[in-house]
């Protein structure tokens, strides 16, 4: 008899230790960013880096309920990667309609400001229940916490002198892949920089930020370089001036 209630006792245990010590389901995956309208408008009106902004006009109720979708997230609960993608498209999405605010009637950004205030300091996009500027957004946000000096290849400030604008996304899952392809291809396009002599003339965005390439900007086109290009700074790195050019200002439209 003692034999049988020490089994029983030993399955009673069993069995409340099952509900409490039970397994756990595994936590779901990060929420990501629903982009699609913002895809669409991309693919239509984004064609080698320049904006039909005529026709984007046509489409602002979709650009607006796109800037809805950016308000309604909550970027800490996004994974590192996903929130980073996030504030560029929010970057890139919010210059668009800063532009289309005054559109037709603009040929710069800088038309969108005033002698009292930059269009980079005006109070307009609506992310996680505050109203942020483009300026806190590159430089309180995008800069300091995520450290990439690829993100100035990324966001676009709708002016030619600016890297063009990524035709699609960008996205947590390919953040990395989509970085280096429009850092790669600013890099090595031969518009955006010179060979003299001695001297490489680059973008004065590598002035700028020059901390964010840390202080190496010889050193951050070779990372990035290819041919004829990638040659000449292997051979000639340690002996090469870097200087800047003037940067177009001038609205980034077809």
């Amino acid at each position: 008899m003692r034999c049988r209630w020490s089994i029983a006792a030993m399955m009673l245990l069993a069995v409340f230790g099952l509900c409490v010590f039970r397994i756990e389901p595994a936590a779901a995956d990060p929420p990501t960013v629903d982009n699609a309208l913002y895809a669409g408008l991309l693919a239509r009106h984004v064609h080698h880096g320049l904006v039909d902004y005529r026709g984007l006009q046509q489409e602002e109720t979709q650009l607006d309920r796109y800037l809805d979708v950016l308000a309604a997230v909550v970027p800490d609960l996004l994974s590192v990667d996903e929130r980073f993608a996030f504030y560029v498209n929010a970057y890139n999405a919010w210059t668009w309609k800063l532009i289309l605010n005054h559109y037709p009637g603009i040929r710069s950004i800088k038309d969108a400001g005033s002698f009292w205030q930059s269009p980079w300091k005006k109070k307009l996009a609506r992310i996680d229940g505050r109203l942020l500027t483009l300026d806190e957004i590159e430089n309180d946000i995008l800069r300091p916490q995520f450290k990439d000096p690829r993100v100035h290849f990324a966001i676009n400030c709708a002016s030619k002198g600016c890297p063009p604008l990524y035709n699609v996304p960008f996205n947590g899952r390919d953040l990395d892949r989509q970085l280096d392809h429009v850092t790669r291809a600013f890099i090595n396009d031969p518009t955006r920089y010179r060979l003299a002599g001695d001297v490489l003339l680059v973008s004065r965005i590598f002035k700028w930020f020059r901390e964010d390439f840390h202080d190496d900007i010889i050193g951050f086109f070779q990372l990035y370089a290819e041919g004829d290009l990638r040659a000449v700074l292997q051979a000639k790195a340690r002996d090469l001036d870097v200087e800047f050019l003037a940067y177009d200002w001038s609205l980034n439209g077809a």
